[in-house]
């Protein structure tokens, strides 16, 4: 199994701390993720992270397909190959229609359709077999729909990409996983229980038949994982009550909301629309006490160092068993990287 850290650029400031990650760097960590919302992008931190760093991957987790062009992600991704020797992953995903219309102010679409037409048109990018010619429900390039001049012509990428670019979606929905399996190179579950993979099992074989000639050790299964090193487990799980009543609580609307879903696939239906109902009525600390301490603990790495690293086997298992494949890890604390990479490298 590979170990990924969180870049943690989301919030008033970038809060980057590149020490942290050339610290990871260091301890053989394979790979650095940027995010973006509605404030920092992810490409320019990942730029950042680039160039003050000499062997670690950083990607993105993730770009929002709809914030700019699949021909624009891909000039991206190639620049960024180029000039890191390779080191940069692309990360994708649909984000939500809150965040789609409201901040960017286009159409959320039809999410998987877009995910399907976006990779298909970026490899074609990369490949430069021909120019690029597509027709498809998102994207028609060249463009001559409404307001078009008519001028449009088919074009090859000027840039030449020397690298093999891995390109890795989030997203947790059933269609979402089938499509990012036949499509991606993997994805990015927000959270996961290592023992309940199975929840993965149905839309990865179904997207891995649908591509047809693809084996499941092609398909890297890479989740969030936050880690908080501490004496009282309680109070390490507290920042994690509060992410996890955000995303299942008030992350879309009441019947849109992709994380409530997936809090209730992993066995906590009537905890999921407690949390919700507290949450969408502006009780956010009712919504943040009915987080599960069972769905923290089988998600999530808390408490003192003899503990986390015994929940760790369950992990280590599920490393071994091919159903996980990068851990990607939160954490501020510096230890918290040193203990993983001791009992997980």
């Amino acid at each position: 199994m590979k170990l990924g850290i969180l870049g943690g650029n989301i919030g008033r400031t970038t809060g980057i701390n590149i020490d942290a990650i050339r610290h990871a760097e260091n301890l053989g960590y394979d790979s650095v993720w940027t995010a973006e919302a509605w404030g920092s992008d992810a490409i320019t931190p990942a730029t950042w992270i680039l160039a003050q760093t000499e062997k670690i991957n950083v990607g993105t987790a993730i770009m929002q397909m709809p914030a700019r062009t699949p021909a624009m992600a891909a000039m991206t991704a190639m620049s960024l190959a180029e000039l890191s020797n390779g080191r940069f992953i692309v990360g994708l995903g649909a984000s939500g229609p809150q965040v789609v219309e409201g901040w960017h102010g286009v159409p959320y679409g039809k999410p998987m359709t877009r995910l399907r037409e976006y990779i298909e048109i970026m490899r074609k990018i990369f490949a430069r077999e021909e120019k690029l010619v597509f027709e498809g429900d998102q994207y028609q390039i060249p463009f001559t729909g409404p307001g078009s001049t008519g001028l449009g012509k088919p074009l090859k990428s000027i840039l030449h990409n020397e690298h093999d670019i891995r390109i890795f979606a989030a997203s947790i929905t059933p269609k979402g996983v089938q499509t990012a399996a036949e499509v991606a190179d993997g994805f990015f579950p927000i959270w996961m229980d290592p023992e309940k993979h199975s929840v993965f099992d149905e839309p990865i074989n179904k997207g891995l038949a649908a591509n047809g000639n693809k084996h499941a050790s092609q398909f890297e299964v890479s989740p969030f994982v936050t880690v908080v090193i501490g004496d009282d487990v309680e109070q390490c799980m507290m920042p994690l009550r509060g992410n996890m009543a955000l995303y299942i609580g008030g992350m879309g609307a009441r019947e849109k909301n992709f994380y409530n879903n997936y809090a209730k696939a992993l066995g906590f239906e009537d905890a999921a629309v407690e949390i919700q109902d507290h949450f969408l009525s502006g009780r956010r600390d009712e919504a943040m006490a009915a987080v599960p301490a069972e769905l923290i603990d089988a998600c999530h790495l808390v408490g003192p160092a003899d503990r986390i690293r015994e929940r760790l086997a369950r992990w280590k298992t599920a490393g071994e068993a091919g159903q996980v494949h990068n851990m990607l890890i939160g954490t501020q604390q510096p230890e918290a990287l040193e203990l993983i990479a001791s009992e997980m490298l």
